[in-house]
């Protein structure tokens, strides 16, 4: 009788489970199991809706009778029953997501003092002493190919001479900007700050204290309870992030509005070295990120 090597080893073929990584795209399987779960009531309550259309088909004008006489001598039943369908549909509605609606919206736009062209701005660059000449030349270069135009906006501060670079001057020009493209927003849509009962400020590059949420509370004189959120250092998606968590918590806190105000701060990011890597990262939060402010 021959003995079978136990130590042989076994098919690949046969002892790898396939890989749902390559053969399937989980991006769809994610899609399909979150329209499963969202539609997940309707999906049960189908096939019971068939079976009920089904049997009512068959019903009679005698059988109506019959169940009204049934109904008469069973008042139990009937306030159990009636009682667990409002149950289920007071349950139903308390769970279900709230439609969430975009009101309006606003930008801010600053005065034509603001403009600056590539000239004036070079102009300025030339006033910082640590600057040399090849790192001048090279922010030349870099404006021309950016696509940034003779009409981009940038602080009050890259005007002076030399540009006064101080977090004072950061958090005038996040007062600047952000009340300015409230007050239009309030203007557009007959809102009191009263009612505002969630607000959500994002800006990634400037988060001083006390935050920008707290600057709008007081400047606008919001009321106590308000809920608000300052979202920080998340980058050119802070603003989706800052819908999304608008969304959920107009879930909760119902019958509010939520104020979503999206910025963004230049004063003090303004590389005043002398390496060339930096300037090709920094290049692009030169134009002023004109904000948009939302109510849900």
């Amino acid at each position: 009788m021959a003995e079978s090597n136990l130590e042989e080893p076994l098919n690949p073929s046969t002892s790898k489970l396939p890989d749902f990584k390559k053969s399937v795209k989980l991006k769809y399987v994610k899609l399909g199991y979150h329209t499963l779960i969202s539609h997940g009531m309707y999906l049960v309550l189908a096939p019971f809706t068939v079976l009920l259309a089904q049997q009512l088909s068959t019903f009679k004008r005698q059988d109506l009778f019959v169940i009204w006489d049934n109904l008469q001598y069973n008042l139990v039943s009937v306030i159990l029953c009636s009682g667990l369908v409002v149950f289920i549909l007071t349950i139903y509605f308390l769970t279900c997501p709230r439609p969430v609606y975009l009101v309006d919206f606003c930008c801010y736009k600053p005065p034509d003092s603001s403009i600056c062209s590539n000239k004036l701005f070079m102009q300025q660059s030339s006033l910082v002493e640590s600057f040399k000449k090849e790192s001048l030349e090279f922010q030349r270069k870099i404006l021309e190919r950016s696509g940034l135009g003779e009409s981009t906006y940038l602080p009050e501060v890259m005007f002076c001479t030399p540009p006064k670079i101080s977090v004072e001057s950061a958090r005038k020009e996040a007062e600047i900007v952000m009340f300015g493209a409230v007050d239009g927003l309030l203007a557009k849509t007959s809102i009191k700050p009263k009612d505002i009962g969630i607000l959500i400020v994002n800006c990634s590059l400037f988060n001083p204290t006390p935050s920008l949420t707290a600057m709008i509370v007081n400047h606008y004189k919001l009321r106590g309870n308000i809920v608000s959120y300052n979202l920080a250092g998340m980058g050119c998606s802070a603003g989706v992030i800052a819908v999304d968590l608008a969304n959920k918590l107009l879930q909760t806190h119902r019958s509010s509005y939520a104020l979503v105000v999206s910025t963004e701060n230049i004063t003090q990011n303004w590389y005043l070295g002398d390496k060339y890597n930096p300037w090709t990262a920094e290049i692009d939060k030169f134009p002023v990120d004109i904000p948009k402010v939302s109510h849900m």
